[in-house]
């Protein structure tokens, strides 16, 4: 399984924000941390502010932060936001095509079963977790 490069930039932002939680940031700020494009990350915030991880100010001085404090934040949540529920295979989603092999296939609940068990791993982490090295990652990423 390979995550999406969208889930990829929400956990980058979220990285981000929870570093100085109360401090508003600007997108051309974490794009430019993390060398990636403020079109995409656009779309990431946007997301982010409608499921009610993080908070946008609109004009002069303003800018995203974190509406939930970093130890809320579970990383099983916030990939299962960005990687939506799409079925692992095709054969699994609910609008696919009759399975030739039927209910004798044995795969549907070994990939199930694996998915609650990759999901179960990153509910036990939240986004605290993630910046538990803070002074490094602002160093690098805040260039402080």
């Amino acid at each position: 399984m390979r995550l999406k490069n969208f889930t990829d930039y929400t956990l980058r932002t979220l990285m981000f924000l929870a570093l100085e939680p109360g401090r508003l940031a600007t997108i051309p700020e974490i794009a430019a941390a993390y060398g990636i494009s403020e079109n995409h990350l656009t779309k990431v915030v946007h997301q982010l502010g409608r499921s009610g991880v993080i908070e946008s100010l609109r004009g002069k001085g303003g800018g995203v932060r974190l509406a939930l404090p970093p130890e809320a934040i579970r990383i099983g949540l916030v990939v299962r936001l960005a990687e939506g529920d799409d079925a692992i295979v095709s054969c699994l989603s609910a609008d696919a095509a009759p399975c030739p092999i039927g209910s004798d296939c044995l795969l549907a609940g070994i990939l199930d079963e694996a998915m609650a068990a990759f999901y179960a791993a990153l509910d036990a982490y939240t986004l605290a977790d993630l910046v538990t090295n803070r002074q490094a990652l602002q160093r690098i990423l805040l260039r402080a």
